[in-house]
């Protein structure tokens, strides 16, 4: 029994308020040393949900996923991206690196096509990175997400309303986004796997090593189709 307690408390999705301690979960980084540094030194964790809270997109969200896009595009891996509420910029994110072949756009037409299509994308063997916008979801909806993630053992990213930070939720990963100055993007850190939430920092969008950062601000600012908006 002792040992089999002793083999439960190793999980690094156990959380133990009193005892917060490193873990070696795979993780790929964000590309942004401040943040990776807020993160235990790993970045996006594999094979579990991540979750970006927002109050409304064009923020730099995008660029918050820039470096993790260009890096497992890089590798092959396809990038899937699950009702964005607005068209990606493909010569934007192609000057910034990211091969545009290796990228998947979907349209879901209702929140059961949108679940199953991404379930069937998180649990696909060539998935690298799925970034989704659901609308309301169940905590039990959540749940299944988690385990579809945690078989394809992929990056998701769910960016989601702010005020969903209530929402009991699975997710390894809970970030509150909001504007900084200039293109700063403020980072607050609600929940991490196996430590202590509440780490906060500034990311400078603008100064991204190895990236144009004039034009990539375009994969977020448009040009959109016809009635979109930043």
């Amino acid at each position: 029994m002792t040992k089999s307690l002793n083999h439960l408390l190793q999980d690094a999705r156990i959380w133990q308020g009193h005892k917060p301690r490193k873990h070696t979960s795979p993780a790929e980084h964000t590309g942004y040393q401040v943040l990776d540094n807020q993160l235990g030194g790993l970045g996006w964790p594999k094979g579990a949900l991540s979750e970006c809270l927002l109050d409304h997109h064009g923020i730099g969200e995008l660029h918050l996923a820039l470096p993790l896009m260009r890096n497992l595009a890089r590798q092959g891996k396809t990038i899937f991206w699950l009702n964005p509420p607005h068209m990606p910029y493909a010569p934007a994110l192609a000057s910034a690196g990211v091969p545009t072949d290796q990228l998947v756009l979907i349209q879901a037409k209702d929140s059961a096509d949108f679940l199953w299509t991404l379930e069937n994308c998180l649990r696909s063997p060539v998935t690298g990175l799925v970034m989704a916008w659901p609308g309301q979801l169940a905590s039990r909806d959540i749940r299944r997400l988690q385990l579809a993630s945690e078989a394809g053992n992929n990056v998701c990213i769910l960016f989601r309303k702010r005020q969903q930070a209530d929402q009991s939720s699975p997710a390894a990963l809970r970030m509150e986004l909001a504007p900084g100055t200039c293109l700063d993007l403020n980072v607050h850190i609600l929940k991490r796997r196996g430590s202590w939430p509440g780490q906060r920092c500034t990311i400078a969008l603008a100064h991204r090593a190895g990236t144009q950062a004039a034009e990539s601000t375009q994969v977020v600012q448009g040009p959109w189709p016809k009635g979109g908006s930043t």
